[in-house]
């Protein structure tokens, strides 16, 4: 009786780790859709962003600024800092991702983030459920992650309706796989992290943000396909 309650225990602290990391992911999902929509409202803001090519670097260049405070400097910075940072980073995604509304009518980016959820769930499931060990796919995601970043910049210049069309499948089945890879290795840093630690609710924001990257390209890759242009 006593091993059973001890096991419900660690079963409900677990479901806290991860009700954390995807309840962050959350919000942040909600904070740019927020912005993205407002900022397509605004012909001001539009014109501030999308018209001055600097103003927009500017905000890409913060964005990774933010991205290396949360992932590559998170021991230097508290859990509430990088909470902030990754706020933030959400908010200035969603300036950047108001030209879909620009792009696509408002119904076919609607019903794409639904699919884009129910896919995401689906893996998020498979990922924290699986007994097979994804591990050893990262060296393929990664080969793969760098290898659409490749073809993009050369398509920048080719301008190749093909290899658009074959990055944009890459990308839908890279960032699937990414989910559950990215969902299962967050379970077993939870095993591994020692429970209300410090360490542990810093880690819990770089989780958050792996999983909203994840969730962000596979929605827009997945927009190329079931997006529809306004007229």
């Amino acid at each position: 009786m006593l091993e059973l309650t001890q096991d419900k225990q660690e079963i409900k602290i677990k479901n806290k780790f991860l009700a954390h990391v995807f309840g962050l992911m959350s919000v942040g999902l909600l904070i740019s859709a927020i912005f993205a929509y407002t900022t397509s409202e605004n012909a001001i803001v539009r014109a501030i962003i999308f018209t001055n090519p600097m103003s927009y670097i500017a905000i890409i260049l913060i964005q990774f600024g933010f991205v290396y405070a949360i992932s590559g400097a998170i021991n230097k910075i508290s859990s509430g800092t990088a909470t902030a940072l990754f706020l933030m980073y959400s908010a200035l995604t969603g300036v950047t991702l108001s030209s879909i509304f620009m792009i696509y009518t408002q119904g076919s980016i609607f019903y794409t983030f639904g699919i884009t959820s129910l896919t995401f769930l689906a893996m998020s499931f498979y990922g924290h459920t699986t007994s097979t060990d994804l591990t050893k796919m990262g060296s393929y995601f990664m080969m793969g992650l760098w290898g659409i970043i490749i073809a993009s910049i050369l398509n920048m210049f080719f301008r190749s309706s093909g290899l658009n069309f074959l990055i944009s499948i890459l990308g839908v089945i890279l960032f699937t796989g990414l989910t559950a890879y990215d969902v299962q290795n967050i379970s077993k840093m939870d095993n591994m992290l020692e429970d209300g630690t410090e360490i542990k609710n810093r880690m819990a924001v770089v989780a958050s943000l792996k999983l909203y990257l994840d969730f962000i390209n596979l929605f827009l890759y997945l927009l190329r396909f079931l997006g529809q242009r306004r007229d």
